[in-house]
């Protein structure tokens, strides 16, 4: 019997990470537009079978954030359906002061994915809707719940997954001493590039298109490079 493989993105934590690697490297903004089943499905072993992506985010604050995060939040959903689940939270305005001048500036800050993502995977082994769950984040906030599962649901496994640029210190000593598996992605870039949407994404009723500012730089630059 198949191994059923459940993926919890921490979508905050895996964007910023694809912006950090972008930095350094130009051609990875063509991963902005991926199929996140399609890139997750390539590191399932022959006896798994990917059960779901479930993908947990806060629309920005900002307008064309926004606009760009529903384009390809979309175009996943139209692509794989069911198999592909979105959380959200939401982002509040944090009030920060500086200490020397006392200058105050409002900044986004998301609320409640931390705590989606923990209840969802606890929840899954409550319910027994997967075998192995995968983490993909460098949050080490989501110890815990990780804690809490090797402890009361030992039969299941779990694995972490790095976001490009994004370690944890206390998740990879965690998965180290309960041998479990680690995987960095930036060490994967054929995956991404592999997963790359097309420009449209349809199917036949409703489109949605990859974002000019992230098609200008995909068409300026070699995927694959």
């Amino acid at each position: 019997m198949s191994e059923r493989v459940t993926f919890y993105v921490d979508g905050f934590n895996f964007y910023y990470g694809l912006r950090s690697q972008k930095r350094a490297d130009e051609t990875w903004r063509s991963a902005y537009w991926i199929d996140v089943c399609k890139l997750f499905s390539q590191f399932l072993g022959e006896d798994q079978i990917l059960e779901k992506v479930i993908y947990f985010t806060a629309s920005p604050l900002n307008t064309d954030k926004q606009r760009r995060q529903s384009a390809f939040l979309n175009a996943n959903k139209l692509q794989n359906g069911s198999q592909f689940e979105i959380v959200r939270g939401k982002y509040l305005k944090k009030s920060i002061k500086c200490p020397k001048c006392k200058y105050s500036i409002l900044r986004p800050e998301e609320k409640k994915t931390d705590v989606n993502i923990a209840i969802r995977m606890i929840g899954d082994c409550v319910q027994d809707k997967t075998d192995v769950l995968v983490l993909v984040s460098g949050d080490s906030d989501l110890l815990p719940p990780i804690e809490f599962i090797q402890k009361n649901y030992p039969d299941k496994k779990i694995r972490v997954y790095f976001p490009p640029t994004i370690i944890s210190v206390e998740l990879r000593k965690n998965m180290n001493t309960r041998k479990g598996k680690v995987v960095f992605l930036e060490n994967n870039k054929p995956k991404f590039v592999n997963s790359i949407m097309p420009d449209c994404v349809t199917n036949g009723e409703k489109t949605y298109s990859i974002p000019p500012k992230w098609k200008i730089v995909c068409e300026n630059h070699d995927p694959g490079g």
